[in-house]
């Protein structure tokens, strides 16, 4: 597994509010040229965080703005086969991963080609991608009758090897550049993880899933994170094979710390925090913050773990400064400010390195 210590270096979440991706390549450049991401832009309906990671799913059925997995199609059993051989293929290294079914494609994802074409010009640290973690996607894609593919084993097992190798396909694109590749698995749905809506969803079934999209990046030389943008059960993610957690330091760091047993011991194996201190849910708290009141709010909260033994030093080595969620639903002047944000609280943090 790579390693990688930030140091309090900035990153984003994935979404902006634009609608050209050479330009929003160009503000992630601004803001984070030593981990710049591939950026997604809602306003392309086909860059909705599911619809963007449906291409290749065997039964795929797009009607307009709908999409859905069709299992009882006469189509399926032979689209069913020509995936699993195809997984089969690559992931026991007979195949080429670049040439393989599950690339993105640009129709899609135009943001990771304006980044990985601009990439050999560039020396970043990092580059980061970005994908639709298996519980989000697999309970917001349903099938022919309309239920969560999660639920399904058969399609589930497709779900999570869908993911999986596009995940490592991403992993092997961005790190052709020489950068450590970096790729986040996006998990708004892991929000309220454990309530009556989750009840037939285990642990092991979450964690085993992740695992094995982490997996894939690890084998490119890869770190991987997964970001979820409000409370969750945090053991899930100190306990499973991910080397960066992403959460919303800005709204739940009260509920983040309160695992700190096991925080401790995913910091002590190495793991990395993706400190969302930047908020970007409510517009009044965007307008009211600078980098000054997010840099004491942030330091208030790691002094409140040096309290409880943990090492300012190890933090600050461990941490990243990113934004609590996206900013493709913000204005393009906020969105902005978040960005401006993200660079000078890192700055301000990194001075102390």
């Amino acid at each position: 597994m790579a390693t990688f210590t930030p140091q309090g270096r900035p990153l984003l979440i994935g979404s902006l509010p634009l609608s050209d991706h050479a330009r929003a390549t160009e503000l992630v450049l601004a803001h984070t040229p030593e981990i710049p991401l591939w950026a997604q832009l809602p306003s392309n309906p086909k860059e909705g965080m599911v619809d963007q990671f449906l291409p290749g799913f065997p039964g795929l059925v797009e009607d307009g703005e709908k999409a859905w997995i069709d299992a009882t199609s006469e189509a399926f059993p032979e689209e069913m086969l020509a995936f699993y051989e195809a997984y089969l293929t690559v992931s026991e290294g007979g195949g080429d991963i670049e040439a393989s079914p599950f690339a993105i494609s640009t129709e899609r994802a135009r943001g990771f080609f304006a980044l990985t074409d601009r990439a050999s010009s560039l020396s970043p640290l990092a580059l980061k991608g970005q994908i639709t973690g298996p519980v989000t996607f697999g309970t917001a894609v349903k099938d022919q009758e309309d239920r969560a593919i999660f639920y399904d084993d058969q399609l589930r097992d497709i779900m999570v090897k869908h993911l999986t190798m596009n995940a490592g396909w991403q992993a092997r694109m961005l790190g052709k550049s020489g950068a450590l590749p970096i790729v986040f698995f996006d998990e708004p749905a892991l929000a309220g993880f454990g309530t009556s809506a989750y009840l037939t969803i285990t642990e092991e079934d979450v964690i085993s899933a992740l695992n094995e999209m982490a997996e894939a990046v690890h084998k490119e030389g890869g770190l991987a994170g997964v970001h979820v943008c409000a409370n969750t059960q945090w053991t899930l993610l100190f306990e499973a094979a991910i080397d960066i957690i992403s959460f919303d330091a800005y709204s739940y760091f009260d509920k983040f710390i309160l695992f700190e047993a096991p925080l401790k011991a995913y910091l002590d194996k190495g793991g990395i925090i993706a400190w969302g201190i930047v908020p970007t849910g409510e517009k009044a708290d965007i307008e009211k913050e600078t980098v000054e009141s997010l840099y004491e709010k942030w330091d208030a909260q790691v002094r409140t773990l040096e309290a409880k033994g943990f090492s300012r030093k190890a933090l600050i080595d461990a941490t990243l400064i990113t934004p609590s969620c996206g900013t493709g639903s913000l204005s393009l002047e906020l969105a902005e400010k978040v960005l401006a944000l993200t660079k000078g609280l890192s700055e301000k943090v990194r001075a102390q390195v």
